[in-house]
């Protein structure tokens, strides 16, 4: 099996702040680090030092060209990327506070360029079966689920961030999907227990729904049988990723014929060894790295 991921790529300007920014506040920060980053991006990585073959589709910039680069050193195929010489790549502006909590404003730039005709193309080269990885920081999300359904492809839907598109998707079409508190939240159109989310989820999505909760851990469903893995406890240094390490390590314990709750607990311990270091795509651990880990 492959896995293509029609996937965002960021440049993150990451900012060590006391706090979040409140309206109208200014503060001074020193030594703003830039990373590789996105959504896509750092799926892609995940997904490639778990063990997955991975290709990788989407538009960067010519200031962007780095990006290719740090995928490529993680294995990733990126002969799908296409530069876009008069739009930039995307990027992101990321305040991160001392106990690793982040926040982030997001520039699509090239993100935002797929043409129709660019996601049949790439789609052409892929078979029924294979698996189609999405977020929602690109454009054209659900033609490219209808297409990739249409072909027989497996698809596998991060809703982030939450925009019109992404409430309107027919999740009928979704095999795997993965939310974190506010996504599930958004897409049941309240706050409610976690059991509560994941029943009125799987009652849109037939496939597997993944709950992530941070701290508290994580809940799954398949055919109507709930599982939850709790949090590995680490000193967090920068959350920006943790959710992108869970996706790419789940996808390939899944593809491995793992269990479900098996899966999430694997992909538990990558998160949670990601958020210990700096960056994004940066801190996400090879499987050595998590199969060595001992919380």
């Amino acid at each position: 099996m492959k896995l293509l991921n029609f996937g965002s790529l960021n440049i993150d300007r990451v900012f060590s702040v006391a706090h979040t920014l409140r309206p109208g506040e200014s503060m001074a920060t020193a030594d703003p680090q830039i990373y590789a980053g996105g959504k896509g991006l750092n799926q892609s990585v995940a997904a490639a030092r778990a063990g997955l073959s991975v290709f990788h589709a989407g538009k960067i910039g010519t200031d962007g060209l780095f990006l290719l680069q740090k995928l490529e050193d993680a294995g990733v195929d990126t002969r799908y990327i296409q530069v876009d010489t008069e739009v930039p790549s995307g990027c992101a502006y990321i305040q991160v506070e001392p106990d690793g909590r982040n926040s982030m404003l997001i520039c699509p730039g090239a993100n935002h360029t797929l043409s129709q005709e660019q996601i049949l193309q790439t789609l052409g080269d892929f078979s029924p079966g294979d698996l189609l990885l999405l977020q929602n920081e690109t454009n054209l999300t659900t033609f490219l689920v209808e297409s990739a359904k249409a072909m027989g492809m497996k698809i596998s839907y991060n809703p982030s961030p939450i925009t019109d598109a992404a409430l309107s998707m027919d999740y009928s079409l979704i095999d795997l999907l993965l939310v974190n508190e506010e996504e599930a939240a958004a897409l049941c159109g309240a706050k409610l227990p976690a059991k509560e989310t994941l029943k009125k989820l799987c009652s849109r999505c037939p496939g597997v729904v993944v709950l992530t909760l941070g701290e508290q851990g994580a809940y799954g469903a398949l055919d109507s049988a709930i599982e939850f893995i709790p949090a590995c406890a680490v000193t967090a240094v920068d959350a920006t990723g943790a959710g992108d390490t869970f996706a790419g390590y789940l996808l390939w314990a899944l593809s491995v014929g793992r269990r479900l709750v098996d899966a999430m607990a694997i992909a538990a311990k990558a998160a949670a060894i990601t958020v210990t270091q700096a960056g994004a795509a940066d801190a996400i651990p090879t499987r050595i790295q998590v199969e060595k880990a001992t919380f």
